[in-house]
């Protein structure tokens, strides 16, 4: 723990944000760190709370020992910190930066509404451990002769290569796009978090002995079977890329896009990658945004940096409150408002809306969406249709499962009932042999330190499978 009564006598400290006058100027990361001293301070805040649900599975999936970092960065043990928050997270300068932070929800404090401020502590302890080049290659002594095909390089892909070649197999990571990350890189945009942290880890994940190979869409520029035939294990972490469709009228019309082809483009922009297609763009226009999770934020931050007239957001549940009770939710992530940068920067938030009809000028190219309230049900409330005005439209309503077509087609393993690849999160096995599964293709659309565990947990067991002992953490 930090201070024994640092809780008491110090208050919760947040990084700040540029204004965002400012901020929508460009698509660089805009938070304006703490000093060393705040940081300090934020971490002495951590007390002896006797169960600590922050670094349990509804706190933090990774199970980071949160506790225990915060002691370190209170007694200026920086490096061992930072090592110790490594021991468990590949990539803890990803999750400083974009994970929602349910270890905060959990936090002991969270109780009086001033939670340990979490993130910001791990995202200073990361960035500091890379700044001092204390984060180094760690190549695996021995070689075990055994090769390993990843496919994918999301968050999931990372980890379990990272992991799978610091135990001395040669691992190969097939990646679609000609640059890692997955929706880190492509989905994600840069004010968010900037690419550059994605270069620094795969510098050293080829240091330790990593192979990357880009523009390789297995299924389609060549079958899974040859990875089969070639490697000992292949492990897929190619996400879960089907988006869900909003059900409405009129999605067919120019103007009208998915989240994810948005965001793609102007992230290729950013990283000076050619943009192929027709370029989906917000400048001068009425936008509007079906979806009320963190893909649509991300548009409506989007949008305003292109330039957009305004922004609407269309969410079908209700506001929620804004204050959770507490006696009924904690530890748990809680329903209330939440207000998200992107979301403060100007976009009008219209809750208990369902999208009736996206409409056209009558040549085909949208000219607004017609809504209504909805009840508890989701079912339209006779009298409350309304019309918004829109140029163009963003669905932004989640992903459904993986891909189908092409290599799930060839692999022919079970899916579980959602359409997910099937694989249990002890051994992480398909029910075809030597395939195993991790992150959002396994589990269906979810978090980066989700991910995250599940790559390593997977790599871990790919391990025992061929090694017959590991010296994993699971």
């Amino acid at each position: 723990m930090g201070k024994v009564t640092g809780f008491l006598e110090i208050d919760r400290q947040e990084q700040r944000y540029e204004p965002a006058s400012d901020r929508i100027r460009h698509h660089r990361e805009f938070t304006i760190p703490l000093t060393e001293p705040e940081i300090t301070k934020q971490a002495a805040r951590c007390m002896d709370c006797g169960v600590p649900y922050c670094h349990g599975d509804m706190g933090c999936p990774v199970h980071n020992q949160i506790p225990d970092w915060n002691d370190l960065v209170y007694n200026d043990d920086w490096e061992e910190a930072a090592r110790n928050l490594h021991s468990t997270n590949n990539f803890p300068e990803f999750t400083g930066r974009v994970c929602p932070a349910p270890c905060e929800e959990a936090c002991t404090l969270n109780l009086e509404d001033m939670p340990v401020a979490i993130k910001t502590i791990e995202q200073a302890v990361a960035d500091k451990a890379i700044r001092n080049g204390w984060i180094r290659p760690q190549p695996a002594e021995v070689k075990t002769g055994k090769t390993i095909a990843v496919v994918g390089a999301g968050p999931a892909g990372l980890a379990a290569a990272q992991q799978l070649a610091r135990v001395g197999h040669e691992v190969h990571v097939y990646e679609r796009e000609p640059r890692p990350g997955g929706l880190l890189r492509y989905g994600i945009p840069d004010f968010k978090m900037e690419k550059h942290h994605i270069d620094f880890r795969q510098t050293q994940m080829e240091a330790e002995g990593v192979v990357f190979h880009f523009g390789e869409n297995i299924g389609v520029s060549r079958p899974l079977s040859e990875l089969q035939k070639s490697h000992d294990a292949v492990l897929l972490c190619g996400g879960a890329e089907h988006p869900r469709h909003p059900g409405c009228a009129g999605t067919d019309h120019a103007g009208v896009h998915y989240a994810m082809p948005y965001l793609v483009q102007q992230n290729r922009r950013n990283g000076g990658e050619a943009v192929t297609g027709e370029p989906i763009l917000a400048s001068g226009k009425y936008v509007v945004v079906i979806g009320g999770g963190d893909t649509a934020s991300d548009c409506i931050g989007t949008a305003f940096r292109q330039g957009a007239v305004s922004v609407t957001q269309l969410d079908i549940r209700p506001q929620p409150p804004a204050k959770e009770d507490k006696l009924t939710s904690w530890p748990n992530w809680a329903i209330k408002m939440r207000t998200s940068s992107s979301q403060a920067e100007g976009a009008v938030r219209e809750f208990s809306a369902g999208t009736l009809e996206i409409v056209d000028d009558g040549t085909g190219h949208v000219t607004g969406v017609e809504c209504a309230r909805v009840g508890l049900s989701r079912q339209p409330i006779e009298g409350t249709d309304f019309v918004l005005r829109a140029d163009l439209v963003l669905m932004a309503i989640g992903f459904a499962h993986p891909v189908h077509e092409g290599m799930l087609e060839q692999l022919g393993a079970k899916l579980d009932g959602r359409g997910n690849l099937f694989a249990d999160t002890f051994t992480y096995r398909t029910s075809v042999e030597g395939v195993y599964a991790a992150g959002d293709m396994r589990r269906g659309q979810s978090l980066i330190v989700w991910a995250i565990r599940e790559g390593r947990q997977a790599a871990r067991a790919i391990d025992l499978d061929l090694m017959g002992a590991t010296s994993l953490p699971r």
